[in-house]
């Protein structure tokens, strides 16, 4: 006698099972960037109250560990502060994906449909979130080592004085921004996209940055010139307050601009079709 088929669960863990481990990834032109960087200024301005919202969000959260820095600690610290928060931002960007994903499916974006796609995916997020911080706690201690070994006077106007401490404090970043590079580039839009585990999302990303080296590159580059211009500030009049907050202004323009231009770099590297794709957030 046959057995019966048709039960959903074992059907369900078959399907998983079948799942491949590694999403697939297309090739990448570095001219494919810029394209990125034009659809995300169309999304952010096609919902403009949505996106300046999680820019508003960052801005404020930026005051509040910049605060936090200079009241006990000092300008340093503030400074390995502000760079080490770049590391953890992917993270606050995930409404920016939830945004363009809407206006992806001809949808009109809203902020609770964003907040549900981010609490479906909360668990694999906050796992990422989770080893973001270690990585943020880690950098935060290289960059209290290399301003221990290479110490500076605050009160220093020559800027030869700090070519030694950001070249060596530029290298060690570099490790650290890379990993959490690769790991973030393309993981948080697939999980957002996609239900997938955060396992294989991040090692989907990896996979994809190692395959386009010299197109990833050109991204990074183009992410650390959206975020230049307002540390350059922190270097012109550093003594007043207006300087600081102009800093972190910006980061509320710049970090939802790259997040809604990640998620059509996502779309464009990743093969996630294999996944069972999230029906539209009520």
């Amino acid at each position: 006698m046959s057995e019966e088929t048709g039960n959903p669960a074992a059907e369900s863990t078959t399907d998983e099972a079948a799942l491949p481990f590694v999403a697939p990834c297309r090739e990448l032109r570095p001219a494919a960037t810029l394209d990125w960087v034009r659809q995300g200024w169309r999304d952010m301005w096609s919902a403009p109250r949505q996106s300046l919202t999680y820019g508003t969000i960052v801005v404020l959260l930026s005051w509040t560990l910049a605060g936090i820095a200079l009241k006990w600690g000092g300008y340093f610290e503030l400074l390995v502060l502000i760079l080490g928060f770049i590391l953890i931002a992917p993270v606050l960007a995930v409404g920016t994906y939830a945004i363009s994903d809407q206006l992806e499916r001809g949808l009109k974006p809203r902020l609770r449909s964003c907040l549900s796609e981010e609490r479906r995916c909360f668990g694999n997020l906050m796992v990422f979130a989770l080893m973001l911080l270690v990585v943020f706690l880690v950098w935060w201690r290289a960059g209290s080592a290399v301003h221990i070994f290479f110490p500076l006077d605050p009160e220093s106007t020559d800027w030869r004085d700090y070519v030694e401490f950001f070249g060596i404090g530029s290298a060690v970043g570099a490790i650290f921004a890379s990993v959490v590079f690769s790991a973030a580039a393309f993981s948080l839009p697939m999980l957002v996209d996609r239900r997938v585990d955060s396992v294989t999302a991040v090692v989907s990303s990896v996979n994809a940055v190692l395959r386009n080296k010299p197109t990833m590159l050109a991204w990074g580059l183009i992410i650390a010139l959206a975020v230049a211009p307002g540390y350059a500030l922190l270097f012109i009049g550093r003594e007043h307050g207006a300087s600081l907050a102009l800093v972190m202004a910006l980061l509320g323009i710049t970090l939802p601009l790259i997040g809604h231009a990640t998620w059509h770099a996502y779309k464009q590297a990743i093969d996630a079709s294999a996944y069972p794709k999230d029906a539209p957030a009520d």
